[in-house]
Protein backbone atom coordinates (compact mmCIF):
# COMPACT_ATOMS: atom_id res chain seq x y z
CA UNK A 1 0.00 0.00 0.00
CA UNK A 2 1.39 3.38 -1.00
CA UNK A 3 1.17 6.37 1.31
CA UNK A 4 1.19 10.15 1.24
CA UNK A 5 4.33 11.66 2.76
CA UNK A 6 3.99 14.97 4.60
CA UNK A 7 7.00 16.91 5.85
CA UNK A 8 6.14 19.95 7.95
CA UNK A 9 8.70 22.53 9.08
CA UNK A 10 11.61 20.07 9.09
CA UNK A 11 14.87 21.18 10.70
CA UNK A 12 18.19 19.35 10.51
CA UNK A 13 21.35 20.41 12.30
CA UNK A 14 24.84 19.00 12.55
CA UNK A 15 26.24 20.68 15.63
CA UNK A 16 26.08 24.43 15.03
CA UNK A 17 25.50 23.97 11.30
CA UNK A 18 21.86 24.06 10.16
CA UNK A 19 21.58 22.29 6.81
CA UNK A 20 17.77 22.29 6.58
CA UNK A 21 16.34 25.40 8.29
CA UNK A 22 12.58 25.00 7.77
CA UNK A 23 11.35 22.71 5.02
CA UNK A 24 7.82 21.57 4.18
CA UNK A 25 6.68 19.38 1.30
CA UNK A 26 3.80 17.07 0.38
CA UNK A 27 4.45 13.90 -1.66
CA UNK A 28 1.37 12.27 -3.13
CA UNK A 29 0.44 8.63 -2.88
CA UNK A 30 1.94 6.59 -5.72
CA UNK A 31 3.87 9.43 -7.35
CA UNK A 32 7.47 9.48 -8.50
CA UNK A 33 8.86 12.49 -6.63
CA UNK A 34 12.43 13.66 -7.17
CA UNK A 35 14.63 15.79 -4.91
CA UNK A 36 16.97 17.61 -7.29
CA UNK A 37 19.78 20.00 -6.50
CA UNK A 38 23.54 20.58 -6.37
CA UNK A 39 25.83 18.71 -4.00
CA UNK A 40 25.35 19.82 -0.40
CA UNK A 41 21.84 21.22 -0.89
CA UNK A 42 20.28 18.83 1.65
CA UNK A 43 18.46 16.40 -0.64
CA UNK A 44 20.11 13.21 0.67
CA UNK A 45 19.80 14.51 4.24
CA UNK A 46 16.05 14.91 3.75
CA UNK A 47 15.78 11.43 2.21
CA UNK A 48 17.60 9.92 5.21
CA UNK A 49 15.29 11.78 7.59
CA UNK A 50 12.31 10.17 5.82
CA UNK A 51 14.04 6.79 6.08
CA UNK A 52 14.82 7.24 9.77
CA UNK A 53 18.59 7.12 9.31
CA UNK A 54 19.09 10.77 10.37
CA UNK A 55 17.83 12.45 13.51
CA UNK A 56 15.17 15.16 13.26
CA UNK A 57 15.85 18.38 15.16
CA UNK A 58 12.49 19.96 14.38
CA UNK A 59 9.23 19.54 12.47
CA UNK A 60 6.95 16.59 11.79
CA UNK A 61 7.09 13.72 9.30
CA UNK A 62 3.97 11.73 8.40
CA UNK A 63 3.10 8.64 6.39
CA UNK A 64 -0.59 9.30 5.82
CA UNK A 65 -1.82 10.20 9.33
CA UNK A 66 0.97 8.39 11.17
CA UNK A 67 3.70 10.59 12.64
CA UNK A 68 6.98 8.73 12.07
CA UNK A 69 9.53 10.99 13.79
CA UNK A 70 10.21 8.46 16.55
CA UNK A 71 9.45 5.32 14.56
CA UNK A 72 12.33 2.87 14.02
CA UNK A 73 13.41 2.55 10.36
CA UNK A 74 12.52 -1.14 10.41
CA UNK A 75 8.90 -0.27 11.24
CA UNK A 76 8.44 2.31 8.47
CA UNK A 77 8.05 -0.33 5.73
CA UNK A 78 10.41 1.38 3.32
CA UNK A 79 12.49 0.00 0.48
CA UNK A 80 15.88 1.65 0.02
CA UNK A 81 18.18 1.65 -3.01
CA UNK A 82 21.63 3.08 -2.33
CA UNK A 83 24.19 4.67 -4.61
CA UNK A 84 26.57 1.73 -4.17
CA UNK A 85 23.78 -0.90 -4.46
CA UNK A 86 24.79 -2.53 -1.09
CA UNK A 87 24.02 -6.04 -2.31
CA UNK A 88 25.69 -8.92 -0.49
CA UNK A 89 28.70 -10.29 -2.43
CA UNK A 90 28.49 -13.80 -0.92
CA UNK A 91 24.80 -14.31 -1.80
CA UNK A 92 23.33 -15.18 -5.19
CA UNK A 93 20.88 -12.87 -6.93
CA UNK A 94 17.96 -14.97 -5.66
CA UNK A 95 19.31 -14.96 -2.09
CA UNK A 96 19.94 -11.21 -2.17
CA UNK A 97 16.37 -10.51 -3.28
CA UNK A 98 14.92 -12.91 -0.70
CA UNK A 99 16.94 -11.40 2.18
CA UNK A 100 14.31 -8.91 3.38
CA UNK A 101 11.52 -11.45 3.12
CA UNK A 102 13.50 -13.97 5.15
CA UNK A 103 14.09 -11.38 7.87
CA UNK A 104 10.35 -10.74 7.97
CA UNK A 105 9.69 -14.46 8.56
CA UNK A 106 7.72 -14.86 5.32
CA UNK A 107 7.00 -18.50 4.45
CA UNK A 108 9.34 -20.30 2.05
CA UNK A 109 6.59 -20.83 -0.52
CA UNK A 110 5.64 -17.15 -0.44
CA UNK A 111 9.31 -16.11 -0.72
CA UNK A 112 9.80 -18.33 -3.76
CA UNK A 113 6.66 -16.98 -5.41
CA UNK A 114 7.47 -13.32 -4.81
CA UNK A 115 11.14 -13.66 -5.77
CA UNK A 116 10.23 -15.40 -9.02
CA UNK A 117 7.73 -12.65 -9.82
CA UNK A 118 10.22 -9.85 -9.21
CA UNK A 119 12.97 -11.66 -11.15
CA UNK A 120 10.62 -11.71 -14.12
CA UNK A 121 9.58 -8.07 -13.67
CA UNK A 122 13.23 -6.98 -13.52
CA UNK A 123 14.18 -9.22 -16.44
CA UNK A 124 16.97 -10.90 -14.48
CA UNK A 125 15.60 -14.46 -14.38
CA UNK A 126 18.64 -15.78 -16.25
CA UNK A 127 20.98 -14.45 -13.55
CA UNK A 128 19.11 -15.79 -10.51
CA UNK A 129 21.89 -18.16 -9.40
CA UNK A 130 24.85 -15.87 -10.14
CA UNK A 131 26.94 -14.08 -7.55
CA UNK A 132 27.11 -10.26 -7.82
CA UNK A 133 30.72 -10.37 -9.02
CA UNK A 134 29.46 -12.00 -12.21
CA UNK A 135 26.92 -9.25 -12.95
CA UNK A 136 27.26 -6.00 -14.86
CA UNK A 137 26.58 -2.69 -13.14
CA UNK A 138 23.11 -2.48 -14.63
CA UNK A 139 22.28 -6.02 -13.54
CA UNK A 140 23.47 -5.27 -10.00
CA UNK A 141 21.27 -2.18 -9.97
CA UNK A 142 18.26 -4.29 -10.97
CA UNK A 143 19.02 -6.69 -8.12
CA UNK A 144 19.16 -3.82 -5.62
CA UNK A 145 15.86 -2.46 -6.93
CA UNK A 146 14.25 -5.92 -6.87
CA UNK A 147 15.33 -6.45 -3.25
CA UNK A 148 13.81 -3.11 -2.26
CA UNK A 149 10.49 -3.74 -4.05
CA UNK A 150 9.92 -7.42 -3.24
CA UNK A 151 9.06 -6.64 0.41
CA UNK A 152 6.10 -4.56 -0.88
CA UNK A 153 7.11 -1.34 0.87
CA UNK A 154 4.82 1.64 1.37
CA UNK A 155 7.63 3.95 0.24
CA UNK A 156 10.58 3.42 -2.09
CA UNK A 157 13.61 5.65 -1.42
CA UNK A 158 16.40 5.93 -4.00
CA UNK A 159 19.64 7.82 -3.41
CA UNK A 160 21.58 8.62 -6.62
CA UNK A 161 20.97 5.04 -7.81
CA UNK A 162 22.40 5.49 -11.32
CA UNK A 163 25.48 7.58 -10.60
CA UNK A 164 27.89 4.63 -10.91
CA UNK A 165 26.67 3.59 -14.35
CA UNK A 166 27.95 4.71 -17.75
CA UNK A 167 25.93 7.23 -19.76
CA UNK A 168 24.08 4.79 -22.04
CA UNK A 169 23.23 2.41 -19.22
CA UNK A 170 21.91 5.31 -17.13
CA UNK A 171 19.45 6.15 -19.88
CA UNK A 172 18.34 2.51 -20.16
CA UNK A 173 18.01 2.10 -16.40
CA UNK A 174 16.07 5.29 -15.77
CA UNK A 175 13.50 4.12 -18.33
CA UNK A 176 13.29 0.74 -16.61
CA UNK A 177 12.96 2.32 -13.16
CA UNK A 178 10.10 4.56 -14.28
CA UNK A 179 8.24 1.67 -15.93
CA UNK A 180 8.67 -0.56 -12.88
CA UNK A 181 7.56 2.19 -10.50
CA UNK A 182 4.42 2.71 -12.55
CA UNK A 183 3.71 -1.03 -12.53
CA UNK A 184 4.06 -1.44 -8.75
CA UNK A 185 2.59 2.02 -7.95
CA UNK A 186 4.81 2.70 -4.93
CA UNK A 187 5.27 6.22 -3.59
CA UNK A 188 8.86 6.89 -4.66
CA UNK A 189 11.30 9.56 -3.47
CA UNK A 190 14.32 9.79 -5.74
CA UNK A 191 17.47 11.83 -5.13
CA UNK A 192 19.70 13.04 -7.98
CA UNK A 193 21.80 16.00 -9.08
CA UNK A 194 21.27 15.10 -12.76
CA UNK A 195 18.65 17.41 -14.27
CA UNK A 196 18.01 15.27 -17.35
CA UNK A 197 17.53 12.19 -15.20
CA UNK A 198 15.06 14.03 -12.97
CA UNK A 199 13.11 15.38 -15.94
CA UNK A 200 12.80 11.95 -17.55
CA UNK A 201 11.49 9.93 -14.59
CA UNK A 202 9.56 12.31 -12.33
CA UNK A 203 5.90 13.06 -11.89
CA UNK A 204 6.99 16.10 -9.86
CA UNK A 205 10.35 17.58 -8.92
CA UNK A 206 11.46 19.59 -5.90
CA UNK A 207 14.47 21.77 -6.79
CA UNK A 208 16.54 22.38 -3.66
CA UNK A 209 19.29 24.83 -2.76
CA UNK A 210 20.96 25.46 0.61
CA UNK A 211 18.44 23.31 2.48
CA UNK A 212 15.39 25.06 1.02
CA UNK A 213 12.96 24.03 -1.71
CA UNK A 214 12.93 26.59 -4.52
CA UNK A 215 10.25 25.12 -6.78
CA UNK A 216 7.98 22.08 -6.73
CA UNK A 217 6.20 21.20 -9.95
CA UNK A 218 5.99 18.97 -13.00
CA UNK A 219 9.09 18.72 -15.20
CA UNK A 220 7.30 20.71 -17.91
CA UNK A 221 6.35 23.60 -15.64
CA UNK A 222 9.72 23.79 -13.92
CA UNK A 223 11.49 23.88 -17.29
CA UNK A 224 9.23 26.40 -19.03
CA UNK A 225 8.29 28.61 -16.05
CA UNK A 226 11.02 28.39 -13.37
CA UNK A 227 10.05 30.26 -10.21
CA UNK A 228 13.40 32.06 -9.86
CA UNK A 229 16.78 32.53 -11.52
CA UNK A 230 18.41 29.69 -9.54
CA UNK A 231 15.87 27.20 -10.89
CA UNK A 232 16.15 28.64 -14.42
CA UNK A 233 19.91 28.16 -14.46
CA UNK A 234 19.94 24.80 -12.67
CA UNK A 235 17.30 23.14 -14.87
CA UNK A 236 18.72 23.01 -18.38
CA UNK A 237 20.74 25.91 -19.78
CA UNK A 238 19.66 29.52 -19.78
CA UNK A 239 21.10 32.88 -20.81
CA UNK A 240 20.56 35.47 -18.06
CA UNK A 241 20.62 39.08 -19.30
CA UNK A 242 20.20 42.32 -17.36
CA UNK A 243 17.41 44.51 -18.71
CA UNK A 244 14.83 47.16 -17.85
CA UNK A 245 11.06 47.12 -18.16
CA UNK A 246 9.90 50.46 -19.50
CA UNK A 247 6.20 50.78 -20.24
CA UNK A 248 5.55 48.08 -22.85
CA UNK A 249 9.17 47.47 -23.81
CA UNK A 250 12.06 45.38 -22.61
CA UNK A 251 15.36 47.27 -22.88
CA UNK A 252 18.54 45.19 -23.11
CA UNK A 253 21.77 46.89 -22.06
CA UNK A 254 20.13 50.33 -22.21
CA UNK A 255 19.87 50.39 -26.00
CA UNK A 256 18.15 47.36 -27.57
CA UNK A 257 14.39 47.67 -27.38
CA UNK A 258 12.15 44.60 -27.55
CA UNK A 259 8.38 44.78 -27.46
CA UNK A 260 6.74 42.78 -24.65
CA UNK A 261 3.83 41.66 -26.81
CA UNK A 262 3.21 37.90 -26.50
CA UNK A 263 4.48 38.05 -22.90
CA UNK A 264 1.76 37.53 -20.27
CA UNK A 265 2.79 39.33 -17.09
CA UNK A 266 1.56 38.84 -13.55
CA UNK A 267 0.15 41.83 -11.67
CA UNK A 268 3.73 42.75 -10.65
CA UNK A 269 4.58 44.41 -13.97
CA UNK A 270 5.91 47.98 -13.64
CA UNK A 271 8.94 49.96 -14.78
CA UNK A 272 11.91 48.32 -13.09
CA UNK A 273 15.28 46.67 -13.51
CA UNK A 274 14.87 42.99 -14.35
CA UNK A 275 16.73 39.86 -15.33
CA UNK A 276 15.70 38.07 -18.52
CA UNK A 277 16.09 34.31 -18.90
CA UNK A 278 16.30 33.07 -22.50
CA UNK A 279 17.03 29.43 -23.16
CA UNK A 280 19.38 28.73 -26.12
CA UNK A 281 16.57 27.21 -28.20
CA UNK A 282 14.38 30.30 -27.68
CA UNK A 283 16.63 32.32 -29.97
CA UNK A 284 16.31 31.80 -33.70
CA UNK A 285 18.38 33.01 -36.63
CA UNK A 286 16.38 34.98 -39.19
CA UNK A 287 16.95 36.66 -42.52
CA UNK A 288 14.82 39.62 -41.42
CA UNK A 289 16.73 42.56 -39.99
CA UNK A 290 16.16 42.76 -36.26
CA UNK A 291 17.50 44.95 -33.48
CA UNK A 292 19.31 41.94 -31.99
CA UNK A 293 22.50 41.02 -33.84
CA UNK A 294 24.94 38.24 -32.99
CA UNK A 295 28.53 37.57 -33.97
CA UNK A 296 29.33 33.87 -33.91
CA UNK A 297 32.34 32.98 -31.76
CA UNK A 298 32.13 29.17 -31.86
CA UNK A 299 30.01 26.64 -33.74
CA UNK A 300 29.46 23.03 -32.62
CA UNK A 301 27.61 20.58 -34.85
CA UNK A 302 25.80 17.89 -32.80
CA UNK A 303 23.70 16.14 -35.44
CA UNK A 304 20.09 17.24 -35.01
CA UNK A 305 21.12 20.60 -33.51
CA UNK A 306 23.98 23.05 -33.87
CA UNK A 307 25.17 24.98 -30.82
CA UNK A 308 26.54 28.50 -31.28
CA UNK A 309 28.32 30.78 -28.83
CA UNK A 310 27.58 34.37 -29.85
CA UNK A 311 28.37 37.92 -28.80
CA UNK A 312 25.28 40.10 -29.05
CA UNK A 313 25.34 43.75 -30.06
CA UNK A 314 24.39 44.41 -26.42
CA UNK A 315 27.83 43.10 -25.44
CA UNK A 316 26.38 39.97 -23.83
CA UNK A 317 27.68 36.48 -24.60
CA UNK A 318 24.90 33.94 -25.20
CA UNK A 319 24.39 30.32 -26.22
CA UNK A 320 22.08 29.71 -29.18
CA UNK A 321 20.81 26.31 -30.34
CA UNK A 322 19.23 25.89 -33.77
CA UNK A 323 18.13 22.91 -35.82
CA UNK A 324 20.97 21.80 -38.07
CA UNK A 325 20.60 22.62 -41.75
CA UNK A 326 22.48 21.62 -44.90
CA UNK A 327 22.07 25.12 -46.29
CA UNK A 328 22.74 27.37 -43.31
CA UNK A 329 25.67 26.35 -41.16
CA UNK A 330 27.36 29.45 -39.79
CA UNK A 331 31.03 29.78 -38.96
CA UNK A 332 32.95 31.83 -36.38
CA UNK A 333 32.98 35.46 -37.43
CA UNK A 334 29.62 35.31 -39.22
CA UNK A 335 27.13 38.02 -38.22
CA UNK A 336 23.45 37.01 -37.97
CA UNK A 337 20.13 38.56 -37.02
CA UNK A 338 18.36 36.98 -34.07
CA UNK A 339 14.73 36.72 -33.11
CA UNK A 340 13.34 35.55 -29.77
CA UNK A 341 10.33 33.34 -29.09
CA UNK A 342 9.09 35.91 -26.61
CA UNK A 343 6.18 33.87 -25.29
CA UNK A 344 8.71 31.35 -23.93
CA UNK A 345 11.15 33.67 -22.13
CA UNK A 346 11.04 34.44 -18.40
CA UNK A 347 11.50 37.81 -16.72
CA UNK A 348 12.55 38.13 -13.08
CA UNK A 349 12.92 40.87 -10.53
CA UNK A 350 16.46 42.24 -10.35
CA UNK A 351 17.28 40.03 -7.34
CA UNK A 352 16.23 36.97 -9.36
CA UNK A 353 13.76 35.75 -6.74
CA UNK A 354 10.40 36.31 -8.47
CA UNK A 355 9.20 35.40 -11.96
CA UNK A 356 7.02 38.19 -13.39
CA UNK A 357 5.57 36.06 -16.21
CA UNK A 358 2.25 34.25 -15.96
CA UNK A 359 2.22 30.46 -15.79
CA UNK A 360 4.44 29.61 -12.81
CA UNK A 361 2.91 26.73 -10.85
CA UNK A 362 4.81 26.18 -7.62
CA UNK A 363 3.55 23.65 -5.07
CA UNK A 364 5.94 24.84 -2.36
CA UNK A 365 4.14 25.69 0.85
CA UNK A 366 5.33 27.15 4.10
Amino acid sequence: MSVNISVKNAIKRYGENTVIPNLSVEIKEGEFFTLLGPSGCGKTTLLRMIAGFNSIEGGDFYFNEDRINDMEPSRRNIGMVFQNYAIFPHLTVRQNIAFGLTNRKVSKDEIQLRVNEILKTMQIEDFADRLPENLSGGQQQRVALARAIVIKPNVLLMDEPLSNLDAKLRVDMRTAIKEIQQDVNITTVYVTHDQEEAMSVSDRIAVMNLGEIQHVGTPQNIYHRPSNVFVATFIGRSNILDAQLQQNDLILNNNIKLSTDKIEFTSHKEDMDVKVSIRPEEFYITTEKTSLVGTIKTSTFLGLNTHYRMELNTGDMVDVVTESSLKNHYQPGDVVYLGISKEKINIYTSDGKLNLVEGVVNDVYE
